[in-house]
């Protein structure tokens, strides 16, 4: 697996705030990589240090291998949480001189934009103020310079902010098209769900440490609870108690269940096979489904999140 960024030991402190404390992490060329972690954390600070933006206290970044240089931020493309375009300016004059920052000839940057404006439907803005233009409007702007010179690593940073369903989906389709093309993402977000729907890896900083690394599969798997619902019927020919059947083998918690069924979770004591569990709970009810209860990426924030801060009292 080749690595695109490596961040090694990254401290940096303002006055007596420690932003990052010996943060690392490695993103795998081609992945779509999410960034984690409450208000405060220091996610926007490491982003901020990929770019060059800031510089680290101590520790360094590796582009492809290398100590990052300079000119490595050409290679970049950065869509940050604030956005920042001159409201006065007209807004393809503004994308063409921001294309033009990236390094693009000017009659490259106008096929480029020309072909990005038709894409989303916003051709008809290009000789529009930046101050006329809604939020998301203004985002879909700041999206096409952020990928108008084909950026080897892109950062977005919380990139469906003020976009309605549709157009979110729109830009997150594009997202996905662009990793596709080999392109890697770092995508920061508080958006659970965005990150269990897109995201291959990640990292979650709290309380300006790395608490949590690896891919979105292991790290659900590595807080497996092995508790499992179970939908059923009950027989009209069979007065077994669901309970009875399973109270020696494990624990039961009744729930709500979809329409004409009830649902229990299950966790097997130590020991206990599963498949000795499925075939008591087959004796006693008409069982519909039987599936293990893998946790939401949202639940294993606020896990990961609530331990560590207790660690840290």
């Amino acid at each position: 697996m080749s690595l695109i960024l490596q961040a090694n030991n990254i401290v940096k402190d303002y006055n007596a705030h420690r932003a990052l404390d010996n943060v690392s992490l490695e993103i795998p060329e081609g992945s779509i990589y999410g960034l984690m972690g409450p208000n405060g954390a220091g996610k926007t600070t490491l982003i901020r240090i990929i770019n060059r933006i800031t510089m680290p206290d101590s520790g360094e970044i590796l582009f492809n291998g290398a100590k990052m240089a300079p000119d490595d931020v050409f290679k970049i493309g950065y869509l940050p949480e604030e956005r920042g375009l001159y409201k006065k300016m007209k807004v393809g004059e503004q994308a063409l001189y921001l294309a033009r920052l990236k390094g693009l000839s000017r009659a490259e940057a106008l096929t480029r934009l020309k072909y990005w404006f038709k894409k989303f439907d916003i051709l008809g803005w290009w000789d529009k103020k930046v101050e006329e233009l809604s939020k998301g409007m203004a985002q879909k702007i700041q999206f096409v310079v952020t990928v108008i010179h084909n950026p080897k690593l892109m950062i977005f940073d919380e990139p469906f902010s003020g976009f309605d369903p549709i157009n979110a989906n729109l830009l997150k389709n594009e997202i996905l098209e662009r990793a596709k093309e080999g392109a890697t993402v770092i995508f920061a977000t508080h958006n659970m769900s965005s990150v269990e729907e897109i995201c291959s890896h990640l990292t979650l900083i709290n309380k300006s440490k790395n608490i949590l690394s690896g891919t979105v599969e292991s790290i659900r798997q590595s807080y497996r609870t092995y508790s499992y619902k179970i939908d059923f019927t009950n027989p009209t020919d069979n007065d077994s108690s669901l309970n009875e059947s399973l109270s020696s083998l494990c624990s039961l918690e009744q729930c709500a269940g979809a329409k004409d069924l009830q649902s229990v979770i299950v966790l097997p004591n130590a020991g206990v096979a599963v498949r000795d569990v499925i075939a008591a709970a087959n004796n006693a009810v008409h069982i519909q489904s039987f599936s293990e209860i893998i946790p939401s990426m949202n639940d294993i924030f606020i896990r990961a999140v609530e331990n560590n801060s207790n660690i840290l009292k």
